[in-house]
Formats: C-alpha cells, structure tokens, sequence
C-alpha cells in the first residue's frame, strides 16, 4: 500500500482526532499529520500553500458539523482556489442522514462520504485506493 507523504484532519472533536492519528500511526498511513480544528483554520492555512503548491496535503479528512467554518463552507471556499496538485478529500463525520451523503456526492473533489467512528479497516481501504 502507497504511504501518503501529509495528511490532513479538519474536525474539532479532539477524541475523534487522537483515535484517527493511533489508527494511522498503526497502519503506518503517512509521514505527516496536519489538524485543524474548524474550517477557517484549515482554510487560512491552506489557501495559500494551495497557491503555491508547497507542503500540501495529500488526503483530507473532514468533519462537516464545526464551529466557525463548517465542512460544507469549507468545501465551497476550497473548491474556488486552483490548486497546483490534486489534494483527495473523504468526508468522515457522525451525520448518518441521507442528504448529507448525497451532498457530498455532489462535489467532485470528495472521494467518500464515511459514518464515524473510522475503522482501522475503513482506512486501510483509503490507503488502498491510493
């Protein structure tokens, strides 16, 4: 399985957050982990690497139910930045209904719409299709 080079996870759910980074730690998913905790963090600090194309993650996972910017808002922001590399992004969040999931089907850029909490076996699959 391909190691990705930098992660990314935008949720605020510092649980949620520790748990993904032992799961990837374990699978040994990448080099590097970034967190933001709300989507105008992660926004702010990735616009402009965006722009330039350095220290780019490779995959994002993104929460939609956060404070200040949620994964919604931060989707339609980022999706206006031309991006100098294609940056994979799964939805994972707690929501189980229907409308999100066809939301997030609606945007090119996500490759997967996942129910917490992520499985060890859940991200290996990520890996995989890497």
């Amino acid at each position: 399985m391909k190691k990705v080079d930098t992660a990314c996870i935008i949720d605020d759910d510092p649980i949620y957050i520790f748990g993904t980074k032992l799961l990837m730690e374990d699978v040994d998913f990448c080099n590097k982990i970034m967190v933001f905790e709300d989507g105008r963090q992660a926004l702010d600090t990735l616009k402009p690497r965006l722009l330039s194309g350095e220290n780019l993650p490779d995959i994002i996972l993104l929460d939609i139910n956060m404070p200040v910017m949620d994964g919604w808002e931060f989707l339609d922001e980022f999706i206006k930045i031309p991006a100098q590399k294609k940056i994979i992004i799964y939805i994972v969040t707690s929501s189980v209904d229907q409308m999100d999931s066809a939301k997030a089907k609606s945007y090119e850029v996500v490759s997967d719409y996942v129910v917490k909490p992520l499985s060890l076996e859940k991200l290996q699959e990520i890996q995989a299709e890497l």
